[in-house]
């Protein structure tokens, strides 16, 4: 089982004491984001945990822990893009802050593990093809001891989304035009040594060298951990998606980053309520279990596959 912290909120930026505390725990509850009061409980211990995959803009709050993970393999899908707080309005200064985390965390766990992610790439007056350029350019100079791969992606747009990026008068961003683009950040990302994909992107760029990413990576978990993993295609995910089965342990509407191009906030208000209702101690990211909650124990195993192979 590979669990993912998660695409649906910033858990080492904003819960991190909560997650150290669940992997103490040995377990957690998670709502059904359909169905809220289904409530699945998921094992956390490290005999069933193949791998945790952790999404931030921010890791800063977990540096200093690591040692509660011991026991556990994980990487990072860290977050680092160009925008301004007009933007990503809570997450800070790029230069003072967030590069030297990211150079810190690589330092710390090594550069296979700190996965670079620019994205969504969206287009306006002052978020230009030439802005993204350049300040792409800068950030792979600063970052490319410290990391192998650069993940990128093209805005979607999902009724959050749209909602929320209403005021910053976006432009059209044609096919044509992404493709323009990513030839350009292909050539950047290749001068410094960088490998580059794309997220769930239907668009084929392999003639630039951007392939496809698996951001939930079998692949690497299995170079990591040195032993391969049988896990099938996440079937929920979108159809250009390759990521594989995971197990997502955040919840909508609690991330506080304010990033305007996100599709998992709906509101800030409801942001700011759920925030309110979250303890570090509870086995759920916010809330309690209520009377009419019901509560499933999810039946889980490692996905290693122990037995040894011999090439035909």
């Amino acid at each position: 089982m590979i669990i993912s912290a998660s695409r649906r909120t910033d858990i080492p930026t904003y819960y991190s004491n909560w997650f150290f505390n669940r992997i103490m725990n040995g377990y957690v509850l998670v709502r059904n984001p359909i169905n809220t009061h289904q409530i699945s409980k998921i094992p956390l211990n490290p005999d069933v945990v193949d791998g945790i995959v952790f999404w931030t803009k921010n890791p800063i709050p977990m540096l200093d822990r690591f040692n509660v993970l011991r026991e556990y393999m994980y990487y990072f899908q860290f977050t680092l893009n160009s925008y301004a707080q007009d933007v990503e309005t809570h997450v800070p200064n790029k230069q003072k802050h967030i590069i030297p985390a990211f150079k810190k965390l690589s330092d710390m766990i090594g550069p296979d593990r700190v996965i670079w992610r620019y994205d969504p790439i969206f287009l306006n007056d002052t978020y230009t093809p030439e802005y993204h350029i350049q300040y792409f350019e800068k950030i792979a100079k600063e970052l490319s001891p410290y990391t192998k791969k650069c993940t990128i992606s093209f805005i979607d747009f999902y009724r959050n989304t749209s909602k929320n990026v209403s005021d910053l008068s976006l432009h059209d961003f044609p096919e044509e035009a992404q493709k323009d683009l990513a030839k350009e950040l292909a050539a950047i990302a290749h001068s410094y040594g960088l490998l580059i994909d794309t997220c769930a992107e239907g668009i084929e760029l392999q003639e630039y060298g951007i392939g496809h990413a698996r951001c939930i990576d079998d692949r690497l978990l299995s170079k990591l951990l040195d032993c391969p993993l049988d896990i099938r295609k996440d079937k929920s995910q979108r159809l250009a998606c390759g990521c594989v089965e995971s197990i997502d342990i955040g919840a909508y509407d609690t991330c506080r980053n304010g990033c305007k191009y996100c599709y998992a906030n709906y509101s800030e208000k409801t942001v700011c309520s759920n925030f309110a209702r979250h303890i570090p101690d509870s086995p759920l990211l916010f809330g309690e279990v209520g009377p009419n909650d019901k509560i499933t124990e999810r039946k889980v195993m490692s996905c290693k596959v122990n037995q040894i192979r011999f090439d035909m």
